[in-house]
């Protein structure tokens, strides 16, 4: 990532929690993200890298709701700072850095799950930095990704996403996240869920 992508998402950082899927401000939302998420990873306590991280609204639910160790990376200053205010008073507290999260700088073969929403498809390369994110896992890790294929034309389709994991993972499987309970309202466009567990 460039230096002027960082000032875009800094600049970005200010209203992104505006977004009903990026804030989880409104109850209902909330609780459908946790609903979907939190039975995902089988385990309380477990070390969870969110990777692109933003301002640490799911590192934040998964610390509260699953009592996970969460380390957070994301390559905007401003969205780690208000990432560490959001969780300051959390626990266990998310551990937050800013890296890109191409190379996220946590330690390989360490992690019970790597969680990527809305990342994947902004990479330079989704294939290399996908393969970075299944070098993190446990042998026994799980692999989510959330992604979508937008109105706008940008995005990664369904097939797109299946194939890149498929080509490290044997166990994907794919969930249609076309409920308006996760995004605050309807959408006209492809958004999706991938599991896989090793």
């Amino acid at each position: 990532m460039t230096d002027d992508s960082s000032a875009l998402w800094d600049a970005e950082a200010v209203a992104f929690d505006d977004a009903a899927d990026h804030g989880l401000r409104e109850p209902e939302v909330r609780r459908a993200w946790a609903d979907l998420l939190i039975p995902l990873i089988n385990g309380r306590g477990l070390r969870v890298a969110d990777l692109g991280c933003g301002t640490g609204t799911l590192s934040l639910l998964l610390a509260t709701e699953g009592g996970h160790l969460v380390s957070g990376v994301d390559f905007s200053p401003e969205m780690i700072r208000r990432a560490h205010a959001k969780t300051e008073h959390t626990i266990p507290q998310p551990v937050f850095v800013v890296a890109d999260a191409a190379e996220p700088p946590l330690p390989a073969g360490t992690f019970d799950v790597v969680l990527c929403r809305h990342v994947l498809w902004a990479m330079d390369d989704p294939a290399a930095a996908l393969k970075k994110w299944i070098e993190l896992l446990t042998p026994n890790g799980v692999l989510i990704l959330i992604e979508g294929r937008w109105h706008t034309g940008v995005g990664l389709t369904t097939d797109e996403c299946f194939r890149l994991v498929s080509d490290h993972r044997k166990n994907v499987q794919v969930r249609t996240l076309d409920d308006p309970s996760y995004w605050g309202g309807p959408i006209a466009d492809e958004r999706y869920l991938i599991i896989s567990a090793w």
